[in-house]
């Protein structure tokens, strides 16, 4: 903003949330990529509390359309980009769970101090100015995603 402000520089500001898809790295330690490596390397999935702290997750098809749509608007001030649909982390395990022939048990640990309890973006702006949604629902998302990271690693375990 400061150089939009001082320096009259056409910019733009999104606020990315929660993004996966295919060509995430395994080890980056989000939820997704943990669990599914987890579940492809023979071990638990791992889940920090009780599992009712919420998540959202935006696929990478729809975060990419929305910045696109940003860059071609007039708006300056931030935008959210992201999918407001919530699932506890306990749900996302399960349905990661389901997507394995073996579907590995679930673990908990303690959760850390400063994981926050909700990660939810408000679109209504993105909405608003840009007409964006996300499109792409978290069982075709992960269907997508697990395929890849299958394959990958099937080449490098």
């Amino acid at each position: 903003m400061a150089y939009h402000r001082f320096h009259k520089v056409d910019t733009r500001i999104v606020r990315i949330f929660n993004t996966y898809g295919p060509r995430m790295r395994l080890n980056d330690g989000r939820a997704l990529p943990n669990f599914v490596f987890q579940a492809l390397s023979g071990m638990p999935l791992t889940i920090y509390g009780d599992g009712k702290q919420t998540r959202s997750f935006c696929y990478v098809d729809d975060l990419i359309d929305g910045i696109y749509r940003l860059m071609l608007s007039d708006e300056h001030l931030p935008v959210n980009i992201g999918n407001p649909q919530e699932i506890t982390i306990l749900e996302f395990a399960e349905r990661i769970r389901k997507c394995f022939e073996n579907p590995p048990q679930i673990v908990f640990e303690p959760l850390p101090q400063d994981d926050p309890k909700r990660r939810c973006p408000d679109i209504s702006k993105a909405r608003r100015i840009l007409k964006w949604e996300p499109r792409v629902g978290l069982e075709e998302g992960l269907k997508l995603t697990l395929a890849h990271f299958k394959q990958v690693f099937k080449r490098n375990p």
